[in-house]
């Protein structure tokens, strides 16, 4: 089965094709032709993965799947949520979000959040959705090089390592992307 995933982000691309089974050929936006930002302009997680899934459906013609993930923290009212990867502006910095994230919670005492991605998937002309979440807490500085976005400032629930700190396999097993993507691929075998 050949599917695309809407993303040019390679990192997201890697995790997701380490945890599908071997029958299934993953395609990025890049393996496709399609160079254009997909928009994103929904209020919520689930209208942006549907959104971003559609114009691929629509556009593109392939069966497809799109994912978009926020980090909801408590102390600023699910903040960033939506708005994570801009959060510190249009140029969807890392580093600048990850400061901007840090100096607001300085004075907080309450740093729990959760990571949540929602995946949209056209398939054989049906849309489904899967969600994934995982609890945690924002830690007062950075600790890691690996994985991306906020990463190696989120302490997984159970955990003494950030994201960022944490093989590629553990994160694998924990995260919110990788719980909603589970939840496809048991559609997907479901589907043979």
């Amino acid at each position: 089965m050949k599917l695309v995933f809407a993303t040019h982000n390679k990192n997201k691309l890697h995790e997701v094709k380490a945890l599908l089974p071997d029958n299934i050929a993953l395609l990025g936006l890049d393996d496709i032709g399609c160079d254009e930002d997909i928009p994103e302009t929904s209020d919520t997680i689930e209208g942006n993965a549907i959104q971003k899934a559609d114009y691929i459906k629509e556009k593109y013609g392939y069966d497809c799947f799109a994912d978009d993930t926020g980090l909801e923290v408590d102390a600023l009212d699910g903040a960033p949520g939506v708005y994570s990867a801009r959060y510190a502006g249009e140029a969807k910095n890392t580093d600048d979000n990850i400061e901007k994230l840090l100096r607001e919670l300085r004075s907080k005492e309450n740093r729990n959040a959760r990571f949540k991605t929602v995946i949209a998937l056209h398939l054989n002309g049906e849309r489904v959705l899967f969600d994934g979440i995982v609890k945690g807490r924002i830690t007062e500085e950075r600790s890691g090089k690996g994985g991306f976005g906020y990463d190696p400032i989120f302490l997984p629930e159970g955990y003494e390592k950030t994201f960022g700190e944490l093989p590629l396999e553990v994160k694998n097993r924990i995260s919110h992307r990788a719980r909603a993507v589970n939840q496809l691929i048991d559609y997907l075998k479901e589907m043979k």
